[in-house]
């Protein structure tokens, strides 16, 4: 009974933990080059949401971009206990108590400052949220049911109707002259 009290005082520290993170990082984020052309698009997807991942660089080459300037990173409650290779992913179980991301692949890919980054989600997730705000990127779009402070475009689309989707993408990319 006690380690389960504990657990759940952890778990709530934690999770006050991540959004002052979030809030620091939305407070010291750097708005100067967000009118920069599209030449790196990054995705930062909730995998329990989505998982066609092919998707994201099919966007990505339709957009004139190269598949080595396209990259998806995914965010996973838990991991599954099925092996895999995949490296792109972090789960919960990364961030410690101070909400500090203990995933060096997880640092490369928030530190790289992509052109556009989309954040593949439609609910508030306190872990996912952290990881799209301390992301370097320059311009970053959300999807209606996300935490709105964390996007620069919100769009109105489902993100898993894959027409509606891209063609909304590419339309405001077009008219914010990013493409």
């Amino acid at each position: 009974m006690r380690g389960k009290i504990m657990l759940s005082m952890l778990k709530k520290i934690k999770l006050k933990s991540l959004k002052n993170q979030t809030a620091k990082s939305l407070e010291s984020r750097d708005f100067s080059q967000r009118n920069t052309p599209l030449k790196s698009l990054g995705f930062l997807v909730d995998e329990s949401y989505f998982d066609d991942f092919e998707r994201f660089y099919d966007l990505g080459v339709s957009l004139g971009l190269q598949r080595k300037d396209i990259r998806v990173f995914t965010f996973m409650e838990t991991r599954k206990k099925l092996p895999t290779l995949r490296q792109n992913q972090i789960t919960n179980k990364e961030f410690n108590w101070r909400g500090d991301i203990n995933n060096q692949i997880a640092r490369e890919f928030l530190d790289f400052d992509f052109d556009v980054l989309i954040g593949f989600t439609n609910t508030e997730n306190d872990f996912l949220d952290a990881l799209i705000a301390q992301s370097k990127a320059k311009f970053k779009i959300g999807f209606n049911g996300a935490d709105e402070r964390l996007f620069d475009l919100m769009l109105a689309v489902d993100p898993k109707n894959k027409a509606d989707f891209k063609a909304e993408v590419t339309k405001y990319l077009k008219i914010l002259k990013k493409i």
